[in-house]
């Protein structure tokens, strides 16, 4: 039986969040991000394409005396992430109808800022979130194509972020298939992270 007690760690199993056709990612991607992001109590995070709001969540929870702004463009995907908002009554985040860059200006100064989906406008998403991250603030950038992937290393030396890692993931459960059990396989996705000095 799947424990799921949601109180005090990350990874909250996925079948806890209100799910639509916007991707979300999956709770063992959410883990290592998180464990990347390293919110503190007091964190304004910053999750930039937020889809479902899942990593808003998993954020919101260890940021408890902060915020998390989710922004997100897509209308389907403001609607679920207000949704998972209400499910696990988080009332520290706030949910940011718009797109990135411009959705970001009149938001606080971040400590933490996830970007899980940029809409083509990585470049611009990352200049404005070096130029507004506290000293000492960290991003993490989910990458699930090879170009996010070579544009976001490039972004993050180029704009002098330090203390770069990246790690990459793909997750192989375990499905029933009869008496048997396949392999079932996710999508790889690479999670780079970089601190401001």
């Amino acid at each position: 039986m799947r424990n799921n007690n949601t109180n005090n760690v990350p990874g909250i199993p996925d079948d806890r969040f209100v799910r639509g056709a916007v991707p979300m990612t999956k709770e063992e991607v959410r883990t290592v991000t998180i464990s990347k992001l390293r919110p503190e109590k007091g964190s304004v995070v910053w999750d930039i394409g937020a889809g479902t709001g899942s990593l808003s969540v998993e954020a919101a929870r260890l940021a408890r005396e902060g915020r998390v702004y989710a922004v997100e463009r897509l209308p389907q995907g403001v609607e679920l992430i207000e949704a998972n908002r209400q499910r696990f009554q988080l009332d520290n985040i706030e949910v940011v109808a718009g797109t990135a860059p411009g959705a970001l200006a009149g938001l606080p100064d971040p400590d933490r800022v996830i970007v899980g989906g940029s809409g083509g406008e990585l470049s611009a998403i990352m200049e404005t979130v070096k130029g507004r991250l506290t000293p000492g603030g960290v991003v993490v950038i989910n990458c699930v194509t090879v170009e996010t992937l070579a544009r976001a290393m490039e972004c993050l030396r180029e704009l002098g972020f330090q203390s770069i890692e990246g790690v990459g993931l793909t997750v192989t459960r375990l499905v029933a298939a009869g008496n048997y059990h396949r392999f079932d396989g996710g999508n790889p996705v690479f999670i780079l992270s970089g601190k401001k000095e």
